[in-house]
């Protein structure tokens, strides 16, 4: 075994001596900070790795950083541990060849100090192991000689965070959590918007009695071998602008990404902000997050919900020492969630009325192809209980996207062999009922009764006696038979009792006969003037009446106005 007592004191004054020799961060001038970084001699970094702790550190790009530790006794296990984070990293552990004693040509002096830096940055010393890569990669040796070891890491692609671990007593340690014999994460069920995991526990908390926790990670990019390795991708996701690195200076341009401008006399001395303009040219917009990470406790079966249907998620399992909060990783899986349940696409004919029922909440495809060249499409939406939202596409491009209650009439334009694709969308409060009518016809060769903008009837007060009431309402330019209903109800009875009970789109032949007013038609060639007026008789002194008005067209299919309320006056 070899004795050191002059081991401490060479170690010390070499990293006293580095220390010492270290330069300032280097500025962002590429030439001068490229043959900076190059030179050994000038640009140095060291630091010492306590022996059986986990250390974090941050390395910039193309710049080498450099970690010390010294194995006190021949014969001692050895183990250091590397985890990338950001990026790839190239790693690389040598023994250092230091001499034992301190020499002044036999006079017992210490050489100079410059002397042994010069040892320590000059001499490569016996490289033990290298790796490459993005996979968390450790170097194990049983027995190991004394001495200094050096850790070198770079990264080549970019700034990265790492994780190292080194200790002498791997046996005793652990510091990782075990993973089971069998390390994969098992997908039990798919679903559209639900995946289940499922995993084997570590032997670290079942056996030796450790606290451990798991934590899920998803994302839809790829798996992750490292815990750091996502949540480096988490932060890189949260964060709304990068901020700058301490002790870093930029250019012109990095002024400008971080919303500053450079001024004439030189961008260190004057750092005022741009203007408006130019701050949200280089302003980053923030993102959603499309990662995830869920720590779950000490289960290992895991039901991941909220995805979206018919997308490829990756996920990965971390297994934590919540003392230390070390993590081991699984092998991690990917899955593709089910597709939503096809809508079967209803075809519509030209100038043909179709039936569409809609569950609650659902969703049903229409599809009308014309036949000809057009230059309009009329599509009349008849909503029979609640509202429906009405989507319509000509040939992938949206037209239009409105709520409907009631009757509404729409005129799309044209396109030579375009086809329309309508979504109608049920009411969250419960099933829909509604016809549906698209044509290329003239109006006046539709089935529907052509109707105005405005379906409400309107009540006159100033006309209203103890027998009768006044009403007036809308017509369009093609002649219609209009018949107007009346019907006695409670004085309490209210709109949305109305809405409850009444199927508008039932006709007038569910009307009792008793019920019936009159039937008339009406047209005006000039729709400023469309609009008719009747008084209707033989009421009861304040009394409440419901009055309905129908509109029926040429094939027989009617469409009803707004319901109205009105009040007969109790004193004449």
């Amino acid at each position: 075994m070899r004795h050191c007592s002059g081991w401490s004191v060479v170690v010390l004054l070499v990293l006293l001596g580095l220390g010492a020799g270290a330069q300032k961060l280097p500025t962002r001038d590429e030439g001068l900070f490229q043959m900076q970084i190059r030179d050994k001699t000038l640009f140095h970094d060291s630091s010492v790795i306590p022996d059986g702790a986990e250390i974090s550190g941050y390395l910039f790009r193309d710049t080498p950083k450099r970690y010390y530790f010294v194995v006190e006794e021949d014969n001692t296990p050895l183990s250091v541990t590397v985890t990338p984070c950001d990026a790839p990293l190239e790693w690389k552990l040598t023994l250092q060849e230091l001499p034992e004693e301190a020499s002044g040509e036999g006079s017992g002096e210490p050489e100079p100090l410059d002397q042994q830096k010069l040892q320590v940055t000059v001499d490569e010393g016996t490289e033990l192991f290298t790796y490459k890569g993005n996979d968390v990669e450790s170097y194990v040796a049983t027995s190991t000689p004394s001495g200094l070891y050096q850790l070198e890491l770079l990264s080549t692609e970019k700034d990265s965070n790492f994780k190292v671990y080194a200790t002498t007593t791997p046996e005793s340690d652990q510091p990782y959590p075990e993973l089971p014999y069998d390390p994969r994460v098992d997908v039990t069920a798919l679903g559209r918007t639900t995946v289940t995991l499922a995993w084997k526990p570590t032997p670290t908390g079942s056996l030796m009695g450790q606290p451990v926790q798991y934590c899920v990670v998803i994302n839809k990019e790829h798996n992750f071998k490292s815990m750091c390795a996502a949540e480096a991708k988490i932060s890189s996701d949260d964060a709304f602008m990068l901020a700058p690195k301490p002790g870093r200076d930029f250019s012109p341009f990095d002024f400008m990404h971080f919303g500053f401008v450079p001024s004439d006399k030189g961008y260190g001395k004057d750092r005022g902000l741009t203007s408006n303009k130019i701050s949200r040219a280089y302003t980053a917009k923030p993102k959603t997050s499309d990662i995830q990470k869920l720590c779950i406790g000490n289960k290992n079966i895991f039901t991941v919900s909220e995805l979206k249907p018919d997308t490829q998620y990756y996920f990965d399992v971390f297994a934590v020492n919540s003392a230390t909060n070390t993590s081991t990783a699984y092998v991690g899986t990917f899955a593709r969630t089910k597709e939503e349940a096809r809508q079967k696409t209803v075809e519509l004919k030209d100038g043909k009325v179709s039936d569409v029922f809609i569950k609650r909440k659902g969703s049903k495809f229409l599809r009308f192809a014309p036949v000809s060249s057009h230059q309009r499409v009329t599509l009349f939406v008849h909503t029979c209980l609640d509202a429906v939202q009405v989507q319509v596409r000509r040939d992938g491009k949206l037209l239009l996207s409105q709520n409907v209650e009631g009757v509404r009439q729409f005129q799309l334009r044209g396109k030579p062999k375009a086809k329309y694709l309508i979504r109608l969308r049920g009411s969250r409060k419960g099933a829909s009922t509604l016809k549906v009518l698209a044509t290329t016809r003239p109006s006046s060769k539709q089935p529907f009764p052509s109707l105005p903008e405005d379906t409400r009837i309107k009540a006159f007060d100033k006309l209203r006696s103890c027998s009768s009431v006044t009403v007036a309402w809308l017509g369009t330019q093609d002649r219609n038979k209009y018949c107007i209903y009346r019907k006695e109800v409670a004085d309490n009875y209210g709109e949305e009792q109305r809405r409850r009970e009444q199927n508008q789109c039932a006709g007038p032949e569910t009307r009792r006969k008793s019920e019936k007013v009159l039937c008339k038609y009406f047209h005006s060639p000039n729709l400023q003037k469309a609009v008719t007026t009747e008084t209707v008789t033989g009421m009861e002194p304040g009394k409440t009446y419901l009055l309905d008005v129908y509109v029926v067209g040429h094939s027989g299919h009617s469409v009803k106005y707004q319901s109205k309320l009105v009040k007969t006056r109790k004193y004449c």
